[in-house]
């Protein structure tokens, strides 16, 4: 049965711009401005660019989760293909057996296939099943051996997963609107490469200043890091004062934001500001821009501020915070330098954040008043990220313009 031989693409971190760039690299595709693999930073601007998003969930009988969004998310990968003109194939079949078949006849032909199974699914990924939550994020499947049991998998780690055949299979067939479906991509019209990079710059614009595709605008770009601002200081409805006073709501909230601002949810501790800027720095040279370098300089500058939203959220040194940043960082290092070598640590420090959880409900450490400086210095951090985020982006209008 066949595996890629001499498969070695585990350089991507954010699913859908890793997987691309993971199975193209793989099948030999270039970029003609550098002659090398085409890079997650420019993927990354050709799908639209950073963004923020900042949304709230409460779900009865869930902890209530803080979702940050930092790039564009209205169908990145589909930007991609379409302005790069990606050829591509989409076999998909109901039927079980014939979805094996599939995969096994990409990998012989030699495609390194895309797929978005059940990821709860996947145990590398250490999360506990629900019957009623799944997720379905991209990665490259690049080896199924059922005779051995086993399949090959490349996503996010700097190393090779592996897990058994029958729960690749399982995960592949569970959510409908995905079942079994597979992506090949052969590669890109590099001829189209500047006019890509020009509507991914319009995109990023775009969605940071002007009303989004769908959804409110307050949750969305520089009025979302508004909006969260406000919520941070204000005692109504939606404010963290009202929602998340103290105890397991006020650590649910921190920890879904730090989690889904930084390194835990494929993102980097700026906020992937850094990437964009490495993305700039390639556009400048597609583009003959020098206007764009002197951007990503504004870009790097606010990945700093980023940085220190980050730190906010989680301080070391406080009680009970630190440790579940201690939680959060450990699992995320392990999985992304060894994989599932280290599962059951994995294991370990994931419920261990859970563990904290559960005695934040009756001992929360911090008083009234620090959790009221805790939001202070974290709207603060918000407010220097907007103002880093606006001088940054009239930049780059003014360097396209």
């Amino acid at each position: 049965m066949p595996t890629l031989e001499n498969f070695t693409q585990f350089e991507g971190r954010y699913w859908d711009t890793a997987a691309i760039r993971n199975a193209l690299d793989y099948q030999g595709a270039k970029a003609p401005h550098t002659g090398e693999p085409y890079s997650e930073a420019m993927l990354l601007g050709i799908s639209g660019g950073i963004a923020f998003g900042y949304f709230t969930f409460h779900y009865q009988g869930y902890d209530p989760q803080v979702n940050l969004l930092t790039r564009n998310t209205f169908e990145p990968m589909e930007r991609i293909f379409n302005r790069l003109k990606v050829p591509r194939e989409l076999p998909r079949s109901a039927n079980a057996d014939k979805a094996r078949q599939n995969l096994i006849d990409a990998l012989a032909e030699g495609y390194a296939p895309v797929a978005s199974p059940d990821g709860s699914l996947l145990p590398y990924n250490a999360i506990a099943y629900d019957e009623a939550n799944w997720y379905t994020m991209p990665l490259v499947i690049y080896g199924y051996e059922p005779d051995k049991g086993e399949a090959y998998i490349s996503d996010r780690s700097r190393v090779s997963l592996t897990v058994g055949a029958d729960d690749l299979d399982k995960a592949r067939g569970r959510i409908k609107k995905e079942r079994h479906a597979l992506l090949l991509l052969a590669a890109p019209d590099g001829s189209k490469l500047a006019d890509a990079i020009r509507q991914g710059l319009d995109d990023c614009i775009k969605l940071m200043t002007e009303k989004p595709p769908k959804g409110s605008a307050k949750n969305f770009g520089l009025r979302a890091l508004g909006h969260w601002a406000e919520m941070l200081e204000k005692t109504s409805r939606g404010s963290w004062a009202k929602e998340y006073p103290t105890g397991r709501p006020l650590l649910a909230a921190l920890t879904t934001a730090y989690t889904f601002l930084g390194p835990a949810f494929g993102k980097t501790v700026q906020a992937e500001r850094d990437v964009y800027a490495d993305f700039l720095d390639e556009a400048a040279q597609v583009l003959e821009s020098t206007a764009l370098t002197d951007v990503a300089g504004k870009y790097r500058d606010a990945g700093q501020a980023w940085q220190s939203l980050l730190d906010s959220l989680l301080p070391k040194d406080a009680p009970l915070l630190g440790d579940a940043r201690e939680a959060i960082d450990r699992k995320t290092e392990l999985f992304i330098e060894s994989g599932a070598a280290h599962l059951d640590e994995i294991i370990a420090e994931r419920d261990r954040l859970e563990s904290l959880k559960t005695a934040s409900e009756n001992d929360f450490p911090l008083s009234a008043g620090e959790i009221s400086d805790l939001r202070a210095d974290i709207r603060d951090k918000v407010l220097r990220a907007h103002e880093a985020e606006e001088a940054a982006i009239v930049a780059l209008k003014a360097a396209i313009s």
